[in-house]
C-alpha cells in the first residue's frame, strides 16, 4: 500500500515506523508529522527530521522520568529508540566511518536500554557466549521467574536492530504470557558496528548457541522453544531450524527460500550473469544507472556491501549467493508456520517455495491486503498478524 511517499522504500519504511504503534513504539500523529516535512525520497532530510522528532521525545523521556512519572517515561524512551532507527536507516554510504550513524544507532539502544528499566516486567540484558566474543540480547519475562513458561527465540533480518525486535514480535508475545529471548547475530547492527562480524550462511552456527545459553536461564521451559526469524530471518530461521533439534516449532515471518533472487528482481537477466561470472568492469557501472533509478535497490546493495563486509556492489550480490534452502529445507523436523504477503514486493513467491519443500508438519498462511495484512511481514498490521501466528502456536499447545 502507499503510505504517505510515492518513493517505495520510503513509503514502506514510514509504514514499518508507524506500524509499531500497536506494541508502542509509534504515536501516529507524530509520524505524520514527521513525514509530512520530509521530500519524497530525500534522504538526507529523511535523516534529519526522524533525527529531530527522536531527540524531542528523547527529552520528554528524560524530563518525565526526572519527575518521577515512570509509564510516561517508558513510553517516550520507546517512541524515541525506534524514531532514532528510522533516522539511521538510509544512512549506507559509508557506516564504518559514519559518526552520526553511530550517534543514532546508540541513542536508539541507549533510550531502550532505559526504557526496560521501567517495564512492569523484568527484563534482563544478556551477553550470550559465541565463538570468543558474545552476541548482545534481551530476556523479557511475562511474569515473575516460577513454573516455567514456553519461550520465543527471535532474531531479525537484513536490517532490523535488537530493540525493534520487542515492537515486531516481543510485546505480542509477552501479551499471551511467552517469555521472548531477543538477540542480534553476525551481520546485524550492533554485531556488526561493534563486533565487525558480517553474515554467515550456517546461521545454525549462530542460534545453537544461543539456544544452550537459553537453557541456562531460569523460568524458561526446554520442551517449549520456539525459533522466530524474520524478514531475511526467514530464511536464516529455516537454515538453523535443519539442525537445530531441540525446538518445538519454527515461524518464518516471512518465508524466504533464495535471498539472491530478491535483489535481482527487476535486474536485467543478463547483468545478473554478469554479476555471478564476476564480469565486475561491465556490472559494476550498470549496477551504478540501476541504482541511481530506485532508492530501495540502492540502499539494498549499500547496506548489504557493510552487512556482508563487501567492497562493491556487485560483491555484495555475490555474497547472497549461499543464502538459500537448497537440501535443507526438508531437514526441518519441528511443525513450521511459513507466513506470506499478498503484497510482498521483497519476497514474492518465495514462501510457497519454503513451504512447497518442507516435509515436516507445516502450515502457510497468506496475509490479505483487503484486512491492510498485505505488505511484508504484515507492516502496519502488528495486531492481526499476532493473533494469526500465536493462535497457531497455541492450537499446538505450545
Amino acid at each position: 500500500m502507499k503510505f504517505l511517499f510515492d518513493d517505495k522504500a520510503f513509503s514502506f519504511q514510514a509504514l514499518r515506523t508507524a506500524g509499531h504503534a500497536a506494541c508502542g513504539g509509534a504515536d501516529l500523529g507524530e509520524v505524520l508529522v514527521t513525514c509530512e516535512g520530509i521530500p519524497d525520497g530525500n534522504e538526507a532530510a529523511w535523516c534529519r527530521a526522524w533525527s529531530a522528532t527522536a531527540a524531542r521525545l528523547h527529552r520528554t523521556g528524560d524530563r518525565a522520568l526526572a519527575a518521577g512519572h515512570r509509564v510516561s517515561a517508558r513510553e517516550a524512551l520507546l517512541r524515541a529508540s525506534n524514531y532514532y532507527r528510522a533516522a539511521d536507516f538510509f544512512r549506507v554510504d559509508d557506516r564504518d566511518h559514519d559518526r552520526e550513524s553511530d550517534r543514532l544507532a546508540w541513542h536508539s539502544r541507549e533510550t531502550f536500554a532505559r526504557a526496560t528499566e521501567l517495564f512492569d516486567t523484568p527484563v534482563v540484558p544478556l551477553s550470550i557466549p559465541y565463538e570468543g566474543t558474545t552476541l548482545p540480547g534481551y530476556l523479557f519475562l511475562a511474569g515473575p521467574v516460577g513454573e516455567p513458561r514456553p519461550t520465543v527465540i527471535h532474531h531479525g533480518g537484513y536490517d532490523s536492530t535488537l530493540e525493534e525486535l520487542y515492537f515486531m514480535v516481543g510485546a505480542g508475545a509477552l501479551r499471551r504470557g511467552y517469555h521472548v529471548l531477543a538477540f542480534e547475530g553476525p551481520g546485524q547492527q550492533s554485531v556488526r558496528r561493534e563486533r565487525r562480524l558480517a553474515f554467515r550462511h550456517d546461521w545454525e552456527a549462530v542460534v545453537t548457541p544461543v539456544v544452550d545459553h537459553a537453557l541456562t536461564l531460569p523460568g524458561i521451559d526446554p520442551a517449549r522453544l520456539v525459533l522466530f526469524g524474520t524478514s531475511f530471518g526467514g530464511l536464516l530461521g529455516a537454515r538453523a531450524a535443519a539442525f537445530e533439534p531441540r525446538l518445538a516449532a519454527c515461524v518464518l515471518h516471512n518465508g524466504i527460500y533464495d535471498f539472491c533472487r530478491l535483489p535481482l528482481t527487476g535486474i536485467p537477466a543478463h547483468l545478473a550473469e554478469w554479476v555471478a561470472e564476476s564480469r565486475d568492469e561491465v556490472a559494476g557501472p550498470a549496477l551504478a544507472v540501476a541504482m541511481s533509478h530506485s532508492t530501495q535497490l540502492r540502499w539494498f546493495l549499500r547496506h548489504g556491501m557493510w552487512a556482508f563486509g563487501a567492497k562493491t556492489p556487485a560483491e555484495a550480490l555475490r555474497a547472497c549467493m549461499p543464502y538459500n534452502l537448497d537440501g535443507v529445507a526438508e531437514r526441518i523436523t519441528c511443525p513450521t508456520l511459513v507466513l506470506d504477503a499478498e503484497n510482498d514486493v521483497v519476497a514474492r513467491g518465495e514462501a510457497q517455495r519454503v513451504h512447497a519443500a518442507l516435509r515436516a508438519e507445516k502450515d502457510l498462511i497468506r496475509f490479505a491486503a483487503a484486512d491492510g495484512a498485505g505488505e511484508h511481514c504484515q507492516e502496519g498490521a502488528a495486531l492481526h498478524f499476532h493473533q494469526r501466528v500465536f493462535d497457531w502456536l497455541d492450537e499446538r499447545g505450545i
